[in-house]
């Protein structure tokens, strides 16, 4: 791949850099001021989604500031739910909220007609950022994975045991099938279009893949992300994808899949050494920071941030965080941290 395409690209190409790429997931978000001066003169969460300036405008943020190798377009993994006719909103404070899936007969309700309509400002929003962006810069899309959206839809918020939709999944298999397959083609569809409206490569976020047993999330994290991975590359043969199923442990070893990812994002819960011996001989590994180590800057997110990239950056890596941006970072410790992996260079040791 051609160095013009863009540090993040070309890695994702198979190319390696003395130093690696970075960017930081929820990197335009509530610890940058000129965040939060975009969202106070905004009505809401999905408002501040749904308005295409505004969305490029907190997208190119942190690419402002910090000079990041990809920007990834603003929006929430819930505006797929909001899409299909589900009830969506956002409490401040405290999160999102949903009218949850309470009956199999409640699916009747949802309906991918009018999703591209739905969404046409969040395609609306990538062109405009693309356009906007410097050349090098990559421009991620992303969706939620199945598993992880329908925790959200049967809950109707975050949860500490997910017990709703653990217990439907394993009493009613089929019904719980049926969503999945709805959410299958859903994200297929949205991020096909995002790729159409000028997104280089797509993430999949598998926020809570970890909550599931080995067999079941086989059948219900795993499976359904290859189904849509494939199926956008048929669509979009050439668009990387990168699969971030979070907390699954040494389960990751699953999501070893470059017939369908280009990168596996890990979490802090893997070791960087145990990622470089048993990930990175098969796909591009990207992590894996603690967010809370960005909060606390100094020597100590120095001093793990090389020691990261001391295993990791030798073989296909993406510098990231093992989650999001926390909202107490202090924006000076990115700089920090963008500064720290540009200067890397391999130990001596």
């Amino acid at each position: 791949m051609e160095l013009s395409a863009g540090k993040l690209l070309a890695t994702l190409g198979g190319t390696r850099f003395p130093a690696p790429p970075i960017w930081l997931m929820r990197q335009a978000g509530r610890y940058l001021p000129e965040y939060r001066a975009v969202r106070a003169a905004t009505r809401s969460f999905l408002d501040l989604c749904y308005t295409p300036d505004k969305a490029v405008e907190v997208t190119l943020q942190p690419i402002r500031r910090f000079g990041l190798d990809a920007a990834i377009i603003f929006s929430d993994i819930l505006v797929i739910p909001d899409a299909l006719g589900q009830k969506v909103w956002f409490e401040e404070g405290e999160g999102p909220r949903l009218e949850p899936l309470t009956d199999p007969a409640h699916f009747g309700q949802l309906s991918r007609a009018r999703l591209i309509e739905h969404l046409a400002p969040v395609y609306r929003a990538i062109a405009m950022a693309r356009a906007a962006l410097p050349k090098e810069t990559a421009l991620l899309g992303f969706a939620g994975a199945p598993f992880t959206l329908a925790c959200y839809m049967i809950e109707g918020a975050g949860s500490r045991d997910f017990a709703k939709v653990k217990l439907w999944a394993y009493r009613h298999p089929d019904s719980f099938g049926l969503l999945i397959d709805l959410l299958v083609e859903a994200i297929v569809d949205h991020l096909a279009y995002q790729v159409e409206a000028g997104a280089d490569a797509v993430q999949l976020f598998d926020s809570w893949a970890g909550i599931l047993p080995e067999e079941q999330l086989f059948s219900w994290s795993l499976e359904p992300m290859v189904r849509i991975a494939h199926a956008l590359k048929a669509r979009h043969p050439k668009v990387p994808v990168i699969a971030f199923p979070r907390a699954v442990g040494p389960a990751a070893l699953m999501y070893r899949r470059p017939d369908a990812f280009a990168a596996l994002s890990i979490d802090t819960g893997l070791g960087a050494h145990w990622a470089a011996q048993e990930l990175q001989p098969h796909i591009c590994v990207q992590g894996n920071l603690d967010p809370v180590m960005l909060v606390a800057g100094g020597p100590a997110l120095k001093g793990e941030a090389r020691r990261i990239l001391d295993k990791l950056a030798p073989g296909p890596f993406i510098f990231n965080l093992g989650h999001g941006v926390l909202q107490q970072t202090p924006p000076e410790h990115v700089a920090e941290l963008v500064e720290t992996v540009r200067q890397w260079t391999p130990s001596l040791a």
